[in-house]
């Protein structure tokens, strides 16, 4: 696809509290190319915000600290982890856009629809207050709002829960960002509304040419957007690949675990979603060895002792940290309902 437009490399960042040093993303790797959809997924407090709040450079520093050797190189030169917050500035809303996880709490209730999105373009751009708000109106008939030249006069308590949504992408979009990062959009949304909010995002990723980062606990919200998918647990990637290799040849027990609790129509109306049982690791001292060890049903004396290095899948790409795939390992079938064949 040519040269990647989010190059982010060894990404550690720790919030440094009172009880100690909570590591919150430890070593986190991934590119995106131009056009790309990337997907990161995994459940609540793995560190997928964190990680997409830090490209922003959105979380205060202290209690944050991005930690020495973290690079996020962006258009393949500017490395956003040294930036000045005056540098930032001139970054988001005009390189990269973010579409925050709730539209009432982010937007402004005392400024209209209008003046809120405005302000990006009168920031970073040579437009009139006038040419602004009339850009307002043409975003927010890009997505999908009618009668936006009314819409624009009006305040985010008088729309309802997806037109807010639509506002605050209308709002990302203001400068035509290279890069779009998506932080769960769907996630206070009733399920019609998130199936329009999904489409309306892969329109736009379509007629624009943008990069997306799409941050979610729920596979099912990426299965027919994302090229690529990263799957993080516990402040970490535990596993890459294209959507067909996460959908149909997991290599992570983890990922498994996921992809069981989304209901499928093909699967047994029978079967019960399954749950992945036990908690997350305390990131104020984590674990020695594999994070997910605790949880996982396969676990071996290995998992606990000495932390998986990323295994290579299939030479394109697909890669898994998880012992499973190491030559030696012993064979494991894939559990009832996922992918299409044996593990290992």
């Amino acid at each position: 696809m040519g040269k990647p437009i989010l190059e982010v490399k060894d990404l550690r960042v720790s919030f440094k509290m009172y009880a100690g040093e909570v590591q919150a993303v430890r070593g986190v790797s991934f590119t995106v190319e131009k056009g790309e959809v990337l997907a990161i997924v995994g459940e609540s407090g793995c560190g997928k915000s964190v990680t997409a709040q830090t490209i922003m450079r959105l979380i205060p520093s202290p209690p944050s600290v991005i930690k020495p050797g973290s690079s996020i190189l962006f258009d393949g030169k500017h490395d956003i982890a040294k930036m000045t917050e005056s540098q930032m500035e001139h970054v988001r809303g005009n390189d990269i856009g973010m579409i925050f996880q709730d539209p009432m709490t982010s937007l402004n209730p005392t400024k209209t629809v209008g003046a809120q999105i405005s302000e990006g373009i009168l920031k970073h751009t040579k437009a009139t207050k006038a040419e602004a708000l009339q850009r307002s109106a043409e975003l927010l008939t890009l997505v999908g709002m009618s009668n936006a030249q009314e819409r624009i006069y009006q305040y985010p308590h008088e729309l309802s829960g997806g037109m807010r949504q639509r506002v605050m992408i209308a709002l990302s979009l203001a400068c035509n960002p290279k890069l779009l990062i998506a932080d769960e959009p769907t996630t206070a949304l009733d399920v019609t509304i998130q199936a329009q909010i999904m489409d309306l995002l892969r329109d736009i990723q379509k007629k624009t040419d943008t990069s997306i980062i799409l941050i979610t606990h729920d596979l099912g919200v990426v299965a027919e957007m994302a090229h690529k998918i990263i799957v993080m647990y516990a402040g970490k990637v535990v596993e890459t690949g294209t959507l067909n290799d996460i959908f149909y040849n997991p290599k992570h027990p983890y990922t498994w675990g996921l992809l069981r609790s989304v209901p499928r129509l093909d699967s047994d109306k029978n079967r019960e979603l399954d749950s992945i049982p036990g908690t997350p690791p305390d990131l104020y001292k984590p674990p020695v060895g594999c994070a997910f060890a605790a949880r996982c049903p396969y676990a071996m004396q290995i998992c606990k002792e000495v932390d998986p290095e990323h295994f290579d899948i299939d030479g394109k790409g697909h890669s898994a940290a998880c012992w499973l795939n190491h030559p030696d390992a012993p064979k494991v079938e894939l559990p009832v309902g996922i992918g299409r064949g044996a593990h290992g």
